[in-house]
């Protein structure tokens, strides 16, 4: 959290930081001259949906605490966390008066997380230096009961899942109401009524296409399950086994009938795409049949690899959502040999830090 952490900013100052990643944003990218930069602002306080902090102890009590940038061995006291949800603030400290005085749970306790969603629901993660017994089984399951939370305990190579390992998200998009499993460990957004603007933004700019989509990198279905009843197919692939498991079960929670999601890298996927490789996970899809119009990418920081760029370039439609303007900026550089962008968004999923989210729709230049 210490990307988080900016000692004196007020919400006050949001109107003039956000200002400034809008100036960074439109500069970066003027070399491929974008429409308008679409603005999407967050919340100045109580947007983040999840948290963590190291546990300090300090004689007979604890507290939260984060880390100076500048002196990384002197801990911050952590009172409050306004930029965490309001949930957040409130299991901070009801958990914190739980543990001042409960040495089983309290005894090499390092580190809290929380997850949380805007549907109230939560999620507290209790990580120790010390092998978790069924004596703290027993204080853990009691907590929960008092808390009124779920709770996991996590050591070196344990795990230890009272009720859950995770949370359930309900987002209202357009008018229509999506659930999505979020798991401990998984990637998930942070922001989650920024969450819902992306997702009401990615719908917008599939409006009118038809065909099928085609999504790189799918995390939980985050997209493409809001996105299905705007294709006729959709089509989808992530690595991460977590992120696979939860995205199935989210298909069949919101009973989508028409999403296939498979669990290849998109380097494989691509691969398979151009016929050049086969994959057993593929082995009853029919790619062939696919009418894909429109291509979906929300890659890590590190942006698309080459291959999958050329790739991209055989689309009609391109959503590009990228939490790196520095990798979107050399991956448009490719692009937008082929493509035009249509159009331009700053989605500010990081209020008070310099991480900017963007998005961006891209159409096929006429032969």
């Amino acid at each position: 959290m210490s990307d988080l952490y900016q000692p004196g900013v007020t919400p006050e100052q949001y109107p003039e930081l956000l200002e400034q990643k809008c100036q960074t944003l439109t500069q970066r990218l003027s070399e491929f001259s974008p429409p308008e930069l679409e603005v999407f602002a967050s919340r100045a306080s109580h947007f983040r949906l999840r948290a963590e902090f190291r546990l300090w102890h300090s004689g007979d009590r604890c507290f939260y605490a984060m880390f100076d940038p500048d002196d990384r061995k002197k801990p911050l006291e952590v009172l409050d966390f306004p930029i965490a949800s309001e949930l957040i603030n409130d299991l901070m400290q009801r958990l914190l008066a739980e543990l001042q005085h409960n040495q089983p749970l309290r005894r090499k306790l390092f580190q809290v997380e929380f997850l949380t969603t805007l549907s109230g629901d939560a999620l507290i993660t209790l990580i120790y230096h010390k092998k978790l017994d069924d004596g703290w089984e027993i204080e853990a399951r009691a907590l929960m009961a008092r808390l009124n939370v779920a709770i996991i305990g996590r050591s070196r190579k344990q795990k230890v899942v009272l009720e859950r390992d995770y949370v359930t998200e309900q987002l209202e998009v357009d008018g229509q109401r999506y659930g999505y499993r979020q798991i401990e460990g998984g990637f998930t957004q942070p922001n989650g009524a920024m969450n819902q603007h992306m997702l009401s933004w990615a719908r917008s700019c599939s409006e009118g296409i038809g065909g099928d989509l085609l999504e790189l990198y799918c995390g939980n279905g985050n997209f493409s399950i809001a996105l299905a009843n705007c294709f006729d197919r959709v089509m989808a692939t992530e690595i991460s086994k977590t992120s696979v498991a939860a995205a199935q079960i989210n298909i069949a929670d919101n009973q989508i009938d028409n999403l296939i999601i498979a669990r290849l890298a998109s380097e494989d996927f691509v691969q398979a795409l151009r016929g050049e490789k086969q994959f057993e996970r593929l082995k009853d899809i029919d790619l062939g049949s696919y009418d894909f119009r429109t291509v979906l990418v929300d890659p890590p920081r590190a942006g698309l690899d080459d291959e999958s760029v050329k790739q991209l370039q055989g689309y009609d439609n391109i959503i590009y959502i990228s939490c790196n303007p520095e990798t979107l900026q050399a991956n448009l550089r490719l692009l937008s040999q082929t493509h035009t962008i249509q159009r331009f968004a700053l989605f500010d999923q990081f209020p008070y830090t310099h991480h900017i989210e963007t998005g961006v729709l891209l159409t096929r230049k006429p032969v």
